[in-house]
């Protein structure tokens, strides 16, 4: 066993990334593959695994899979990830496109390691509305940004909020089933500032970031009037983000980082 790898954190929102343009992965049982090596402590570690490909249409197409071994049509943080890899390998030049089962991400390496991407167009927004979660009703919103996501503002300290105990109840809640959802909950912390952490499906815990979460809840915050675009996000990680809604568009600006480069030895999965 010997397949390379990128270790990539996107504002807190680690990923590891292989190029499958040679297809070594193809006879892999990736479900049984992907929770393993994104185990923390015993294997890689992630939030998520990415496989880079071939496209015929643009730059590369990529297959994006949650730490569970589930797919995603779509992943903010992995999506700069994602551009910022193909660029250092010789994939895809500064400005890019790639497909996802979202859609056509357009991408631009900003600097040495910011990245913005414009995300596909949001739909199924509705806002204002309640359910009922520990037996509390609670006002929430919901919009797709690629992959469903639910907004609460939190009216307490955000940051003693018990993000894994809500998020739970809300990502299993029946209103959202089969799919299930991603929970954010918010702040305002300053002009066009926000304070943003996220329950996310698939992890099944509070990530330090996730970029189409920061996206949905600044589009809802906006249309409620909280805050203006541009809006800054700070993620659980500290590290911020930035959301610019132009015309319709919608782009998410933020660190891609290299960690480390490697080799999978066997003993990643024997465990």
């Amino acid at each position: 066993m010997n397949i390379q790898f990128y270790k990539m954190t996107g504002s807190g929102n680690d990923f590891i990334i292989i190029d499958n343009r040679d297809g070594k992965m193809n006879g892999i049982n990736l479900k049984e593959f992907i929770p393993k090596i994104c185990a923390r402590c015993v294997s890689v570690g992630a939030d998520g695994l990415i496989l880079i490909e071939n496209s015929d249409k643009v730059d590369f197409k990529w297959q994006f899979f949650n730490a569970d071994g589930s797919s995603a049509e779509m992943c903010g943080n992995g999506s700069r990830c994602a551009a910022r890899f193909a660029y250092l390998n010789g994939i895809a030049g500064k400005k890019m496109k790639f497909e996802t089962i979202a859609g056509i991400i357009e991408a631009e390496i900003m600097d040495d390691f910011n990245v913005k991407v414009q995300l596909t167009e949001p739909f199924d927004e509705k806002i204002d509305y309640e359910i009922d979660v520990l037996g509390e009703r609670l006002t929430v919103s919901s919009i797709n940004t690629g992959v469903p996501h639910v907004v609460v503002e939190v009216k307490d300290d955000i940051y003693s909020f018990d993000v894994v105990k809500y998020g739970r109840e809300i990502r299993f809640h029946e209103v959202y089933k089969p799919a299930g959802t991603n929970v954010n909950f918010f702040k305002k912390i300053g002009d066009n500032k926000l304070k943003v952490r996220t329950y996310e499906r698939g992890v099944e815990n509070e990530t330090m970031a996730c970029g189409t979460g920061s996206v949905a809840t600044s589009i809802i915050a906006v249309k409620k009037g909280i805050v203006n675009s541009p809006v800054e996000i700070e993620t659980s990680s500290g590290l911020i983000l930035k959301v610019y809604l132009e015309d319709g568009k919608v782009f998410l600006e933020g660190e891609a980082r290299v960690v480390y480069t490697g080799n999978l030895n066997k003993e990643a999965l024997e465990y």
